[in-house]
């Protein structure tokens, strides 16, 4: 599904990533995890188009490293950002209905809806409410939501626990186990890698813009060197 070689970023002189490469497979859910400043979040913007790079990017069968942002979300690949990015002021139903905007199948759309209603009953209860308004929890929940509204083939996480108390971050992620459990292959940036690990098949350990590790999530959790860095034991 994502194919990743040699990735490279820069921030003016700044390497921020400096060569990375990774794959993810139709329908696996794979993590990049890493402590603040390993370059987890610019991967993902890099993927999603939002900032240059240089290397190469295969989404399927196409290379999409050219291409302008907005014509990845009716190719099937969205991204939910860091700090969520939901539209303040405008109301939930209105927020979805953006997720939904390059789409013409009215009817489609309309049982989309009504899916992402149950998958997230909250956002039906205050569907007519201001956005801006909502929790943490309950704005990470609307992005989700937003993003699934494109009908996504691949779904880019970045930080989906951030800021958000511990009650709401086992809710998110059991929004994301369900949509993973439906076949939705995700890329999730994760700072909480015990999180991470147990919801992903597969994960990547980034530090200093470089992936230093690669295993399954079993793997990882048991490795010294994750334990010590990442899991504090």
């Amino acid at each position: 599904m994502l194919g990743v070689v040699n990735l490279e970023i820069h921030y003016g002189g700044i390497a921020a990533v400096k060569g990375v490469s990774f794959a993810v497979e139709k329908s696996e859910i794979v993590c990049l995890i890493g402590a603040n400043g390993a370059g987890k979040t610019s991967t993902l913007k890099a993927l999603a188009r939002m900032i240059p790079s240089r290397g190469e990017i295969h989404y399927g069968s196409t290379r999409i490293e050219s291409l302008p942002s907005h014509d990845l979300i009716g190719m099937g690949l969205a991204l939910v950002p860091e700090g969520r990015g939901i539209f303040a002021r405008l109301t939930i139903a209105e927020n979805l209905a953006m997720g939904a905007y390059h789409r013409n199948d009215v009817a489609d759309i309309a049982s989309d809806l009504e899916r992402i209603y149950e998958l997230l009953p909250r956002l039906r209860e205050r569907r007519k409410q201001v956005a801006g308004t909502l929790s943490g929890g309950e704005q990470q929940m609307l992005a989700i939501g937003r993003a699934l509204m494109g009908r996504p083939r691949l779904l880019l996480l970045d930080e989906p626990s951030m800021g958000l108390a511990p009650l709401m971050v086992e809710k998110v992620f059991e929004v994301v186990r369900a949509v993973a459990a439906e076949g939705m292959t995700i890329l999730l940036v994760e700072q909480n890698a015990r999180l991470a690990l147990e919801v992903c098949s597969r994960g990547y350990v980034m530090e200093s813009g470089l992936i230093t590790l690669a295993d399954t999530s079993a793997a990882l959790l048991a490795d010294s060197r994750v334990r010590t860095a990442y899991l504090g034991e």
